[in-house]
Formats: structure tokens, sequence, C-alpha cells
């Protein structure tokens, strides 16, 4: 194999891996979600998006995500690169974890507690990826900005909608 042909090797190994990774995330989060007969009881804000949006924008995000994760993960090294996994692990089990409060167990009041730390695993990555690549940091604002916008949401729902 040519030096390219090795290079492009790895890049595409890179990158079926990280989208491989959202993959399971985007999964694992869609399947616990049920916007059921509990769900669309509930009184939701104004502003809130209508149901359909969020699997287009959750696409958005997840791809911007795994691209970052890849153009980090070519600029760093060694334990670096051992980092960026365990944020990205991280990070995916929060998310899929206020999911599971929200939905599953209905505890939107729980689930509002849960996002203040799916959000800071999310400021965590944009911080450390953006140490790597300008461009890596920046590919996970759109993540940052929905998931505060997601908090404001579930802080809606839990004031039109508590005690659960």
């Amino acid at each position: 194999m040519t030096d390219r042909a090795t290079r492009m090797s790895a890049l595409w190994t890179q990158v079926l891996a990280a989208g491989a990774a959202a993959v399971v995330v985007a999964v694992l989060g869609s399947t616990m979600t049920d916007i059921g007969p509990w769900y669309q009881s509930l009184e939701k804000p104004s502003f809130q998006p209508p149901d359909w949006a969020f699997g287009p924008a959750w696409t958005i995000i997840f791809a911007l995500a795994a691209l970052a994760g890849v153009t980090a993960w070519r600029a760093a090294d060694g334990v670096s690169r051992e980092w960026i996994i365990g944020l990205f692990a991280l990070n995916g089990t929060l998310n899929v974890l206020w999911t599971v409060l929200f939905f599953r167990l209905q505890r939107p009041d729980w689930a509002l507690i849960e996002v203040v730390f799916l959000w800071l695993s999310v400021l965590a990555l944009l911080v450390y990826l953006g140490r790597f690549s300008k461009l890596a940091g920046a590919l996970i604002v759109p993540y940052l900005l929905w998931v505060a916008f997601a908090g404001v949401v579930n802080y809606q729902i839990v004031q039109l909608n508590g005690p659960f």
C-alpha cells in the first residue's frame, strides 16, 4: 500500500468508527423516546419545535459531532486521543440518560437536573476538541446551543406540568 492509500484507509476507518458511535447513541436515544399518550398530554411551551423537527436536528448535530471527533482525533495523539474517546463516551451516556429520565421514567424534573451535566459534557467537548482544531470546536457549537435550548424547553415543561 502506498503512503497515501494508508492515510486514506486510516481516515475512512476513523470516519466509520465515529459515524458508528454516533449512530449507536442516536438509536439508543430514539428507542428510549416515547411520544405516546403521556408525552402528548404534557403542556409544552409555545416555542417548542414540532415533534418532526427533532429527528433532523439530532441527525445534523450527531453528524457534526462525529466530524468534530474525527477532525480532533487526526490532530491529536496518544493520551489526548483517549481523552477524546472518553469525553464522547461520557457525553453519549449522558445524552441517552436524559432520554431515559424524561421519556421512560416520565421525570422531566430529574431530566432537568441531568441536562446541566449533559450541557457541561458538550462544553467540555467543545473546549477539549478546540485545543486540537478550531474547526472541531466550532462543529460542536450547534450541539451546545441545542442542548441549552432543550434545557429551556425542559424547564418550561416542568413549570407547566409539575410536580412529577
